[in-house]
C-alpha cells in the first residue's frame, strides 16, 4: 500500500492509501500483494476492451517506433488521419471531422470554444451563453467545470467560473417519472423556455450528455427528448453539443448514444472509450457545414493543446476502434448489455437500494434512507465513499458520485465493465456488490428496513 505524506507523488486523495496494480488481464487487476479485482467500471469508464490486450500495446510501439511526436500546427501523420477516417465512418449524419485532444474536460472546452468561435465568425458575437442540463458534469478546466452543475466544485471555484443556464435533466427524480407528456423537463420544452428567457440572440450552445453519467447515475432521457431538442435548437439557431465522453464508443450498445433518438448533434465530444485507456484521447467531431464558417476566416479553432493529433495516442485509437470493429464489440456490449441490466435489477430488492438505471453496459445504483421516495441517506454518512471502499476490500472496482439528489445529499455508484465482460463475470460483479452493501450498512450500523 502506498499513501500521503510516504513517498512523493501527490495522490488524488491524501487521505486514504493506494494498492499498488502491478497487472491487468481482461477485466481483473492484480496488485503488488496477489489480490484480484474485479475492474466493474473500466477504471473510469475508460477500459472498454479490458486489461492487457496486447494488440493495441504493439501498434502503439511500431508508432512509437516511427515517430512518437510532432506538432499538430505543423505536421499530420497517418495515425490521425486514418483514425478520423475510421471514427467519421460511425458519426452520425453529418459529423465528418475530428480534432483531436487528451481528456475528455479539453474536449468539452475545444467544442464551447468551436460554438463561441462559429458564431463570432459568422457576425453573431452577441451568442456566447452556454445551456447546461443539472444535475451534470463535463469537466474540470474552467469552461468545461461551468457548464458543469457540481455544488462543491462551485463552492471552490466559483469566481472563476462563467454563468451558465440550467435546465433539470430529464426524467431523473422528476415528480412525473418521465412518463408526462406535459411536463417541460422531461418533454424538452424547459430548454425552449430558457433560451426564450435569455434571449435566442444570446444563447450560441445547449450542451447534455444522450445517456447520464455518474451525475445522474446513467439516466436515460424519455424516449423523444432530443428529437425536441433538435427542433428547439433549430428553431432558435443555437447549436446543440453532444457530450459522449463517457457514454460514447459503444459503451451504451451503440457507437454513439444519439443513434436511438435519430438525432444528430452539431457538434459531439468523445473521448475514454475510443483509446480504452492505453492512451490519453479524445475529439471534438463537427460537420464541414461549421468548419468551413472558420477555414473562410480566420483559418483555425483558436484553441491550442501542445499534445492534440499525437501520432502515439491517435495509434492507440486507430487500433481500439478497429479492434472493436473486428470483434464486433459494440454489438456484443448490446447483448451483454441486456444481460447486465437484467442481472443489475435484482440489486433492487437490497436494502437502501432506491433505483437502478442505464443503457447497455453502463448503470447507477442509487442509495436512498427511503427507497420508497428516494429520501436521501445523510450526506454526514458517507456512504458511497463507504460503499466504495468496502466494494474494494471485497475485491470490486466501482465509481461512486455523490450530491446529486439536492447539490449536497444523494449518495450512487457506477457501474461499465469492459466490453468482454462475460455473463460469469457480471454474476460476481452482482455477488460482490451484495457482499459491499452489506458490509457497508454494517459498519455505518444503518438499519435495515
Amino acid at each position: 500500500m502506498h499513501a500521503y505524506p510516504a513517498g512523493h507523488l501527490f495522490y488524488r486523495n491524501l487521505t486514504r492509501p493506494f494498492p499498488e496494480i502491478v497487472s491487468g488481464e481482461g477485466c481483473w487487476l492484480t496488485d503488488a500483494d496477489g489480490k484480484r479485482y474485479l475492474d466493474a467500471v473500466g477504471g473510469a469508464f475508460v477500459a472498454s476492451l479490458g486489461h492487457g490486450n496486447a494488440e493495441i500495446a504493439e501498434a502503439m510501439a511500431a508508432q512509437a517506433k516511427r515517430i512518437a511526436y510532432v506538432n499538430g500546427t505543423a505536421f499530420t501523420t497517418a495515425a490521425a488521419e486514418e483514425l478520423a477516417a475510421e471514427l467519421a465512418a460511425t458519426l452520425p449524419g453529418d459529423l465528418d471531422y475530428l480534432y483531436f485532444l487528451s481528456s475528455g474536460s479539453e474536449a468539452v472546452e475545444a467544442a464551447l470554444k468551436l460554438a463561441r468561435q462559429y458564431w463570432v465568425e459568422r457576425g453573431r458575437p452577441a451568442k456566447h451563453r452556454i445551456i447546461a442540463l443539472t444535475p451534470a458534469y463535463h469537466g474540470n478546466t474552467l469552461l468545461a467545470l461551468s457548464a458543469s452543475a457540481r455544488r462543491h466544485y462551485q463552492r471552490l471555484f466559483g469566481d472563476w467560473l462563467v454563468d451558465v443556464i440550467r435546465v433539470p435533466v430529464p426524467g431523473f427524480r422528476c415528480p412525473c417519472g418521465g412518463t408526462d407528456v406535459a411536463c417541460p423537463t422531461c418533454t424538452g420544452t424547459a430548454l425552449e423556455a430558457a433560451i426564450l428567457e435569455a434571449g435566442a440572440d444570446t444563447v450560441a450552445a445547449f450542451l447534455a450528455e444522450p445517456v447520464g453519467g455518474s451525475s445522474t447515475g446513467a439516466a436515460v432521457p424519455p424516449l423523444g427528448y432530443f428529437r425536441t431538442v433538435r427542433e428547439i435548437c433549430d428553431r432558435h439557431e443555437v447549436l446543440f453539443v453532444a457530450d459522449e465522453v463517457l457514454c460514447g464508443a459503444g459503451r451504451t450498445g451503440t457507437w454513439w448514444a444519439t443513434e436511438p433518438s435519430g438525432v444528430t448533434p452539431d457538434l459531439m465530444t468523445i473521448g475514454k472509450g475510443i483509446a480504452a485507456g492505453y492512451a490519453p484521447l479524445s475529439g471534438v467531431a463537427a460537420p464541414r457545414r461549421i468548419v468551413d464558417v472558420l477555414a473562410a476566416g480566420t483559418g483555425s479553432l483558436v484553441h491550442a493543446q501542445t499534445f492534440s493529433f499525437h501520432p502515439v495516442a491517435c495509434a492507440a485509437g486507430l487500433a481500439v476502434v478497429r479492434y472493436v470493429k473486428t470483434h464486433r464489440l459494440v454489438e456484443r456490449c448490446a447483448e451483454q448489455g441486456r444481460v447486465f441490466q437484467s442481472k443489475l435489477a435484482g440489486l433492487r430488492s437490497l436494502p437502501h437500494v432506491a433505483a437502478v438505471r442505464g443503457r447497455g453496459l453502463l448503470a447507477g445504483v442509487e442509495f436512498a434512507e427511503d427507497a420508497r421516495t428516494g429520501a436521501p441517506l445523510p450526506r454526514a454518512l458517507k456512504f458511497a465513499e463507504t460503499f466504495t471502499a468496502q466494494a474494494l476490500a471485497a475485491g470490486l472496482v466501482v465509481w461512486p458520485n455523490v450530491g446529486h439528489a439536492d447539490g449536497t445529499n444523494g449518495d450512487l455508484v457506477m457501474l461499465a465493465p469492459p466490453f468482454i465482460v462475460s455473463t460469469q463475470e457480471i454474476d460476481e460483479i452482482v455477488a460482490r456488490f451484495g457482499t459491499a452493501l452489506e458490509r457497508t450498512l454494517s459498519s455505518l450500523a444503518v438499519p435495515v428496513p
